[in-house]
Protein backbone atom coordinates (compact mmCIF):
# COMPACT_ATOMS: atom_id res chain seq x y z
CA UNK A 1 0.00 0.00 0.00
CA UNK A 2 2.92 2.36 0.64
CA UNK A 3 4.05 1.96 -2.96
CA UNK A 4 0.58 2.98 -4.14
CA UNK A 5 0.71 5.95 -1.80
CA UNK A 6 4.07 7.05 -3.25
CA UNK A 7 3.11 6.53 -6.91
CA UNK A 8 -0.15 8.45 -6.59
CA UNK A 9 1.15 11.04 -4.16
CA UNK A 10 -1.59 10.47 -1.60
CA UNK A 11 -1.56 9.73 2.10
CA UNK A 12 -1.08 6.14 3.26
CA UNK A 13 -4.08 6.73 5.54
CA UNK A 14 -6.22 7.40 2.46
CA UNK A 15 -5.08 4.17 0.84
CA UNK A 16 -5.76 2.25 4.05
CA UNK A 17 -9.23 3.78 4.33
CA UNK A 18 -10.01 2.70 0.76
CA UNK A 19 -8.81 -0.84 1.53
CA UNK A 20 -11.11 -1.01 4.56
CA UNK A 21 -14.10 0.23 2.54
CA UNK A 22 -13.33 -2.22 -0.27
CA UNK A 23 -12.92 -5.14 2.13
CA UNK A 24 -16.17 -4.45 3.96
CA UNK A 25 -18.08 -4.02 0.70
CA UNK A 26 -16.70 -7.26 -0.74
CA UNK A 27 -17.39 -9.22 2.45
CA UNK A 28 -21.00 -8.01 2.50
CA UNK A 29 -21.41 -8.81 -1.20
CA UNK A 30 -20.04 -12.33 -0.66
CA UNK A 31 -22.37 -12.98 2.27
CA UNK A 32 -25.39 -11.84 0.25
CA UNK A 33 -24.44 -13.64 -2.97
CA UNK A 34 -22.71 -16.91 -2.17
CA UNK A 35 -25.31 -19.21 -0.66
CA UNK A 36 -27.59 -22.04 -1.81
CA UNK A 37 -24.64 -23.57 -3.68
CA UNK A 38 -25.29 -26.94 -5.34
CA UNK A 39 -21.88 -28.50 -4.96
CA UNK A 40 -20.70 -32.12 -4.93
CA UNK A 41 -17.07 -32.07 -3.82
CA UNK A 42 -15.58 -29.57 -1.37
CA UNK A 43 -11.87 -29.36 -0.63
CA UNK A 44 -10.65 -27.55 2.50
CA UNK A 45 -7.21 -26.42 3.58
CA UNK A 46 -5.36 -23.81 5.63
CA UNK A 47 -2.73 -21.36 4.40
CA UNK A 48 -0.15 -19.74 6.69
CA UNK A 49 0.85 -16.08 6.85
CA UNK A 50 1.76 -13.66 9.62
CA UNK A 51 0.83 -10.24 10.93
CA UNK A 52 3.35 -7.66 12.17
CA UNK A 53 5.90 -10.37 13.07
CA UNK A 54 6.28 -14.13 12.90
CA UNK A 55 5.50 -16.00 16.11
CA UNK A 56 9.13 -16.62 17.01
CA UNK A 57 9.98 -12.92 16.50
CA UNK A 58 7.09 -11.47 18.52
CA UNK A 59 8.97 -11.43 21.88
CA UNK A 60 11.73 -9.28 20.30
CA UNK A 61 9.45 -7.02 18.22
CA UNK A 62 9.10 -3.32 19.10
CA UNK A 63 5.69 -1.84 19.69
CA UNK A 64 4.10 -5.25 19.26
CA UNK A 65 0.31 -5.39 18.86
CA UNK A 66 -2.09 -7.95 20.37
CA UNK A 67 -2.78 -9.70 17.06
CA UNK A 68 0.88 -10.08 16.07
CA UNK A 69 2.13 -13.48 15.07
CA UNK A 70 1.11 -16.32 12.81
CA UNK A 71 -2.21 -15.98 10.98
CA UNK A 72 -4.01 -18.88 9.32
CA UNK A 73 -6.60 -18.59 6.56
CA UNK A 74 -9.04 -21.49 6.20
CA UNK A 75 -10.37 -21.97 2.66
CA UNK A 76 -13.18 -24.10 1.17
CA UNK A 77 -13.22 -24.66 -2.60
CA UNK A 78 -15.94 -26.17 -4.78
CA UNK A 79 -13.88 -28.55 -6.93
CA UNK A 80 -16.15 -28.39 -9.98
CA UNK A 81 -16.85 -24.66 -10.28
CA UNK A 82 -13.59 -23.52 -8.57
CA UNK A 83 -15.74 -21.18 -6.44
CA UNK A 84 -14.23 -20.18 -3.10
CA UNK A 85 -17.29 -20.68 -0.92
CA UNK A 86 -15.92 -19.27 2.31
CA UNK A 87 -12.77 -18.42 4.21
CA UNK A 88 -11.80 -17.55 7.76
CA UNK A 89 -8.76 -15.68 9.05
CA UNK A 90 -7.49 -16.38 12.53
CA UNK A 91 -5.90 -19.16 14.52
CA UNK A 92 -5.56 -22.84 13.59
CA UNK A 93 -7.45 -24.27 16.54
CA UNK A 94 -10.72 -26.13 17.15
CA UNK A 95 -12.75 -22.96 17.75
CA UNK A 96 -11.72 -21.50 14.39
CA UNK A 97 -12.45 -24.82 12.67
CA UNK A 98 -16.00 -24.88 14.07
CA UNK A 99 -16.70 -21.29 12.93
CA UNK A 100 -15.32 -22.08 9.48
CA UNK A 101 -17.35 -25.27 9.01
CA UNK A 102 -20.52 -23.65 10.31
CA UNK A 103 -20.12 -20.91 7.68
CA UNK A 104 -19.49 -23.49 4.96
CA UNK A 105 -22.55 -25.55 5.88
CA UNK A 106 -24.80 -22.48 5.77
CA UNK A 107 -23.84 -21.79 2.14
CA UNK A 108 -24.62 -25.25 0.76
CA UNK A 109 -27.92 -26.55 -0.61
CA UNK A 110 -26.88 -30.17 -1.20
CA UNK A 111 -25.17 -33.03 0.56
CA UNK A 112 -21.48 -32.84 -0.27
CA UNK A 113 -18.31 -34.85 -0.01
CA UNK A 114 -15.58 -33.02 1.90
CA UNK A 115 -11.87 -33.75 1.75
CA UNK A 116 -9.34 -32.23 4.17
CA UNK A 117 -5.83 -32.93 5.33
CA UNK A 118 -5.19 -34.66 8.64
CA UNK A 119 -5.53 -31.58 10.85
CA UNK A 120 -7.21 -32.94 14.04
CA UNK A 121 -9.60 -29.98 14.38
CA UNK A 122 -11.57 -30.93 11.26
CA UNK A 123 -13.55 -34.07 12.27
CA UNK A 124 -15.32 -32.58 15.29
CA UNK A 125 -15.93 -29.29 13.45
CA UNK A 126 -17.50 -31.06 10.45
CA UNK A 127 -19.62 -33.32 12.68
CA UNK A 128 -20.76 -30.28 14.68
CA UNK A 129 -21.77 -28.34 11.53
CA UNK A 130 -23.15 -31.11 9.29
CA UNK A 131 -24.14 -33.88 11.67
CA UNK A 132 -24.30 -37.13 9.72
CA UNK A 133 -25.50 -35.41 6.53
CA UNK A 134 -22.07 -35.33 4.92
CA UNK A 135 -19.53 -37.65 3.31
CA UNK A 136 -16.09 -36.88 4.67
CA UNK A 137 -12.61 -38.32 4.19
CA UNK A 138 -9.07 -37.18 4.92
CA UNK A 139 -5.95 -37.33 2.79
CA UNK A 140 -2.54 -37.41 4.46
CA UNK A 141 0.27 -37.90 1.97
CA UNK A 142 -1.09 -40.77 -0.12
CA UNK A 143 -3.14 -42.28 2.71
CA UNK A 144 -6.93 -41.89 2.47
CA UNK A 145 -9.26 -42.44 5.43
CA UNK A 146 -13.06 -42.52 5.59
CA UNK A 147 -14.33 -40.45 8.54
CA UNK A 148 -18.07 -39.77 8.09
CA UNK A 149 -20.79 -41.01 5.76
CA UNK A 150 -19.94 -42.90 2.61
CA UNK A 151 -17.38 -40.87 0.63
CA UNK A 152 -16.26 -42.01 -2.81
CA UNK A 153 -12.63 -42.78 -2.06
CA UNK A 154 -11.63 -42.28 -5.70
CA UNK A 155 -12.64 -38.63 -5.31
CA UNK A 156 -10.58 -37.96 -2.18
CA UNK A 157 -8.04 -35.30 -3.08
CA UNK A 158 -7.06 -31.74 -2.16
CA UNK A 159 -5.09 -30.70 -5.24
CA UNK A 160 -7.68 -28.09 -6.21
CA UNK A 161 -7.65 -26.15 -2.94
CA UNK A 162 -3.86 -26.46 -2.64
CA UNK A 163 -3.50 -24.97 -6.13
CA UNK A 164 -5.91 -22.22 -5.17
CA UNK A 165 -3.87 -21.42 -2.07
CA UNK A 166 -0.83 -21.07 -4.34
CA UNK A 167 -2.83 -18.58 -6.42
CA UNK A 168 -3.47 -16.62 -3.23
CA UNK A 169 0.25 -16.55 -2.43
CA UNK A 170 1.13 -15.47 -5.96
CA UNK A 171 -1.62 -12.80 -6.11
CA UNK A 172 -1.16 -11.15 -2.69
CA UNK A 173 2.24 -10.08 -1.41
CA UNK A 174 0.88 -10.28 2.12
CA UNK A 175 1.14 -14.06 1.76
CA UNK A 176 4.73 -14.13 0.49
CA UNK A 177 6.82 -16.10 2.97
CA UNK A 178 9.93 -13.86 2.94
CA UNK A 179 8.85 -10.27 2.45
CA UNK A 180 8.50 -6.86 4.07
CA UNK A 181 5.00 -6.51 2.60
CA UNK A 182 3.32 -8.53 5.34
CA UNK A 183 0.10 -7.28 6.94
CA UNK A 184 0.60 -4.93 9.86
CA UNK A 185 -2.86 -5.67 11.31
CA UNK A 186 -5.17 -8.68 11.04
CA UNK A 187 -8.01 -6.34 10.10
CA UNK A 188 -6.23 -5.12 6.96
CA UNK A 189 -5.22 -8.69 6.19
CA UNK A 190 -8.89 -9.74 6.26
CA UNK A 191 -10.00 -6.80 4.11
CA UNK A 192 -7.37 -7.62 1.50
CA UNK A 193 -8.60 -11.21 1.44
CA UNK A 194 -12.22 -10.18 0.92
CA UNK A 195 -11.21 -8.00 -2.02
CA UNK A 196 -9.16 -10.84 -3.54
CA UNK A 197 -11.96 -13.40 -3.16
CA UNK A 198 -14.52 -11.21 -4.90
CA UNK A 199 -12.09 -10.59 -7.75
CA UNK A 200 -11.23 -14.30 -7.94
CA UNK A 201 -14.85 -15.53 -7.89
CA UNK A 202 -16.50 -12.91 -10.08
CA UNK A 203 -13.90 -11.12 -12.26
CA UNK A 204 -10.98 -13.43 -13.03
CA UNK A 205 -11.77 -16.09 -15.69
CA UNK A 206 -10.50 -19.49 -14.57
CA UNK A 207 -8.38 -21.22 -17.19
CA UNK A 208 -9.74 -24.68 -16.44
CA UNK A 209 -13.30 -23.40 -17.00
CA UNK A 210 -12.73 -21.01 -19.91
CA UNK A 211 -13.58 -23.27 -22.83
CA UNK A 212 -15.13 -22.39 -25.21
CA UNK A 213 -15.52 -18.93 -23.59
CA UNK A 214 -14.16 -17.04 -20.58
CA UNK A 215 -15.85 -18.31 -17.42
CA UNK A 216 -15.45 -17.26 -13.80
CA UNK A 217 -16.13 -19.52 -10.81
CA UNK A 218 -19.31 -17.53 -10.07
CA UNK A 219 -20.55 -18.23 -13.60
CA UNK A 220 -19.70 -21.93 -13.32
CA UNK A 221 -21.57 -22.12 -10.00
CA UNK A 222 -24.68 -20.54 -11.53
CA UNK A 223 -24.49 -17.34 -9.48
CA UNK A 224 -24.33 -15.11 -12.57
CA UNK A 225 -24.45 -15.38 -16.35
CA UNK A 226 -22.17 -12.38 -16.90
CA UNK A 227 -18.41 -11.95 -17.03
CA UNK A 228 -17.72 -9.03 -14.68
CA UNK A 229 -14.83 -6.57 -14.79
CA UNK A 230 -12.97 -4.29 -12.39
CA UNK A 231 -15.39 -1.44 -13.07
CA UNK A 232 -18.18 -3.67 -11.74
CA UNK A 233 -16.12 -4.39 -8.65
CA UNK A 234 -15.53 -0.68 -8.06
CA UNK A 235 -19.28 -0.09 -8.34
CA UNK A 236 -19.88 -2.52 -5.46
CA UNK A 237 -17.49 -0.53 -3.29
CA UNK A 238 -18.92 2.84 -4.36
CA UNK A 239 -22.51 1.70 -3.80
CA UNK A 240 -21.77 0.64 -0.23
CA UNK A 241 -19.98 3.92 0.45
CA UNK A 242 -22.94 5.92 -0.87
CA UNK A 243 -25.40 3.91 1.23
CA UNK A 244 -23.34 4.56 4.38
CA UNK A 245 -23.13 8.30 3.60
CA UNK A 246 -26.90 8.43 3.05
CA UNK A 247 -27.51 6.59 6.31
CA UNK A 248 -25.30 8.97 8.29
CA UNK A 249 -26.93 12.06 6.74
CA UNK A 250 -30.36 10.84 7.81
Amino acid sequence: MRSISRVLGISINTVTKLLVEAGLACQEFHDLSVWGIQARHIECDEIWSFCYAKDHNVPRARGVIDSAGDVWTWTALDRDSKLLLCWLTGSRDAAAAKLFMSDLQSRLATRVQITTDGHPAYPDAILNAFGRSVDYATLVGTSKRRVLGNPDMSQVRTTGVERHNLTMRMSMRRFTRRTNAYSKTVRNHAHSLALFVTWYNWVRPHKSLSRPYATTPAMAAGLTTSLHDMEWLLEIIDDRTEVRKSYRSN
